[in-house]
């Protein structure tokens, strides 16, 4: 009788240990193997990018590893383009993406997001003498963004309010394919970040080309993603966010990547993230 009050309880025990560790969050499952799988795009300067040495480099690198060293854990970068971002998630390739990516409310129906960590705007990038001052004025034109971006959207968007001929555009399967495409003269006209623009006149081969007008009024707030029902891993990265202001890292790292140019807000007027 007492083997088999004593099998009983380390039965349970056992099936209550179990249970806990099906229990457990993603949170809980990143600290325990020592490792986070974290999600980049390295096409997309200065957010990301490959250094000279080829080694992964830029603002959402830095991210990720200041989350794997408050999480305690190694970190392991995955190298994506933005379409694959939101599937990476999903099939759990990933545990977070760090990759600029658009809090936009189709996207938070497969993904969860954070509060912003940083904040884009989207503008056109042209060959000087061009003659495009205003967003009106690319009307007619060849004109290219990279697939699934927000740069995409908000074009395609404006362009159809503003009567453009949807024919004109064509999607770049990703931001490198899209650069290419106007140095080709495959496209008069790209849109992407302002960052990225201010980083590709840096470049000798684009010095006959110029920053043009933005995507009106729009603000890119970008977030960390994870899985949508991962509110404890979702608590734990706002609060991540939070400390990357209040600790001066976000400052910190505003400089090392655009220098002296303003700090950008991370907040909207009567909203409280």
């Amino acid at each position: 009788m007492k083997l088999v009050k004593k099998l009983t309880v380390i039965a349970a025990s056992v099936l209550a240990l179990g249970t806990i560790s099906a229990n457990a969050d993603l949170l809980d499952k990143v600290i325990e193997k020592g490792k986070l799988k974290c999600g980049v795009v390295l096409d997309f300067p200065p957010m990301g990018y490959r250094d000279a040495k080829n080694q992964p480099a830029g603002f959402d690198v830095d991210y990720c590893g200041d989350l794997a060293k408050a999480l305690g854990v190694k970190l392991e970068l995955k190298s994506m383009s933005f379409a694959q971002r939101v599937p990476a998630i999903t099939s759990g390739k990933v545990d977070v993406v760090i990759g600029s990516t658009s809090d936009t409310l189709k996207r938070a129906q497969s993904v969860g997001f954070t509060i912003p960590y940083f904040v884009f705007k989207q503008q056109a990038m042209i060959k000087k003498g061009s003659g495009i001052k205003t967003f009106e004025d690319i009307k007619g034109k060849k004109v290219s963004a990279a697939l699934s971006t927000v740069s995409e959207t908000e074009f395609l968007k404006n362009a159809k309010s503003l009567g453009f001929d949807k024919s004109n555009y064509f999607s770049s399967k990703s931001e490198n394919d899209a650069h290419l495409a106007l140095l080709q003269g495959k496209a008069d006209v790209i849109i992407t970040s302002d960052t990225t623009i201010s980083e590709l006149l840096k470049l000798d081969k684009f010095k006959d080309y110029e920053a043009g007008p933005f995507i009106p009024n729009y603000n890119d707030f970008v977030s960390i993603i994870t899985k949508r029902q991962e509110f404890g891993f979702i608590n734990y990265l706002n609060l991540f966010v939070h400390q990357q202001v209040r600790t001066g890292r976000y400052e910190e790292l505003n400089k090392k990547y655009f220098g002296n140019s303003p700090l950008r807000d991370l907040t909207v007027n009567g909203i409280y993230y």
